[in-house]
């Protein structure tokens, strides 16, 4: 009897004390979910990109306006020289475009708007050549006046962003300024004395000038890390540019041909560019 006494005591002894310790113990709390900060694109950064150029439309139009005796030069045709004043095409080259860029960026305190500059710059090559089929007159077999374009080998622009920003995506339009290189040239490369060849030979080159133009575009951009963003983007250059080249025609012999020089238009059409690139934001 007296070993299941104690043994009843031990047993409501320890009870208690469990329940004594159990009582000591607090109830943890349940925790709410983590709370992300959401992403600011306040800040400028430095970046590079790689991707392509290509024309729009026509891409160079040459157009023959002859001199004060003649309507075209037209590769020095044998008939009357009744041709008239008229151009032909040329497509550029597609082009391979890289460089850098550096911009701030703004984003009012919880405001999806963002409000930015950026200035670029980097290499850009477009070039083009094709003969006037006009000179194929008369006797003459051979086309011989060829005009050549050439824009770059650099280009720049400085443009302001507005994008909408869902966190870390940030989607944008752009516009400015474009500042792009251009020259272009017409030349009879045919002797007069070879077969199927015109009769006057002329070389004209227009200068190499820098052209400041408009570019509109946009874009989407991505931060995947707090200092690291990377970006697709469409820009369109409006070139629409004549340049105008003129030169002294000779016959076989050297003499000059009447009426003054020949002069021609080299036109350029607007550039399309498509890149990628990768944003450091380091302030």
């Amino acid at each position: 009897m007296k070993r299941f006494l104690l043994a009843g005591i031990a047993i409501v002894a320890i009870t208690a004390a469990g329940a004594a310790s159990a009582a000591d113990l607090r109830v943890p709390r349940a925790r709410g979910p983590a709370i992300v900060p959401v992403y600011n694109w306040t800040g400028c950064y430095v970046g590079g990109y790689v991707g392509g150029a290509w024309n729009d439309r026509d891409g160079a139009t040459f157009t023959d306006l002859g001199n004060a005796n003649f309507a075209s030069f037209s590769g020095g045709v044998g008939a009357a020289r009744i041709s008239p004043s008229h151009s032909w095409s040329a497509d550029l080259r597609d082009s391979f475009i890289g460089g850098g860029t550096l911009g701030c960026n703004w984003q009012p305190f919880r405001s999806p708007f963002v409000l930015g500059v950026e200035g670029e710059f980097g290499h850009l090559r477009l070039t083009s050549d094709a003969f006037d089929p006009t000179t194929i007159r008369g006797g003459q077999t051979t086309p011989d006046v060829l005009g050549s374009a050439r824009i770059g080998d650099w280009y720049g622009m400085a443009t302001g962003r507005l994008g909408y920003a869902w966190d870390r995506i940030l989607l944008y339009v752009k516009g400015g300024a474009a500042f792009v290189p251009v020259r272009g040239s017409v030349i009879d490369a045919c002797l007069t004395t070879a077969a199927g060849c015109g009769n006057w030979v002329i070389s004209t080159t227009s200068d190499r000038s820098v052209v400041t133009t408009w570019t509109v575009g946009g874009g989407v951009e991505w931060a995947f890390a707090t200092h690291w963003s990377v970006k697709a983007e469409y820009m369109f250059i409006g070139l629409d540019d004549t340049r105008t080249s003129c030169g002294v025609a000779t016959v076989a012999s050297g003499a000059a041909v009447p009426g003054g020089p020949f002069c021609f238009n080299q036109h350029f059409d607007g550039i399309n560019t498509a890149k990628i690139g990768v944003n450091y934001k380091f302030w």
